[in-house]
């Protein structure tokens, strides 16, 4: 079970950083906070893998709503159309997006990359650990959403493809 300590110190770094979701895993357990706008209270919405904490957790830095949108609410129909059948590759945690696995090396993926399940797709940075990110579904990449280097928040997709 969580150190209720640590659960109110993620609660307030979350509210004064103006975050609307935090989620943080590690091997061993699984905090997802929520809060449906940044005068709400946060609340735990998820608590996973119950154990001990080898180490503190710390809030990821916050990152303004305006760049958290990646497109806008009322999309126009010809994109709408240029979308249907694709499938989105979302990011299973807040941090911040990598396309390859170093600054001299190239991209994991490409438009037009065929993909399957264990395929890795890029990398997600939160708290200093790389997570590698799979896409878990076979396919073509018909669109690549972020850019090297940008936050991404959880659930933002990072990639579109064309189911096989």
């Amino acid at each position: 079970m969580i150190d209720i300590r640590k659960l109110k110190e993620l609660v307030r770094l979350m509210t004064a950083s103006d975050l609307t979701e935090l989620d943080l895993r590690d091997k061993d357990e699984q905090v997802t906070i929520r809060r449906a706008s940044p005068q709400a209270a946060p609340q735990v919405v998820h608590h996973a893998m119950p154990a001990m904490m080898h180490a503190p957790m710390a809030a990821a830095p916050a990152v303004p709503a305006a760049t958290a949108a990646a497109a806008p609410a009322a999309a126009p129909a010809a994109a709408a159309s240029e979308d249907a059948g694709l499938v989105a590759i979302e990011s299973p945690m807040v941090g911040t997006f990598y396309a390859s696995p170093g600054p001299d090396k190239p991209p994991f993926v490409a438009v037009g990359a065929q993909l399957g399940p264990e395929s890795v797709v890029c990398l997600v940075e939160a708290m200093k650990i790389f997570n590698e990110i799979k896409a878990e579904r076979g396919g073509t990449v018909a669109k690549i959403l972020v850019k090297s280097g940008q936050a991404v928040e959880f659930g933002q997709p990072l990639f579109m493809i064309k189911p096989s």
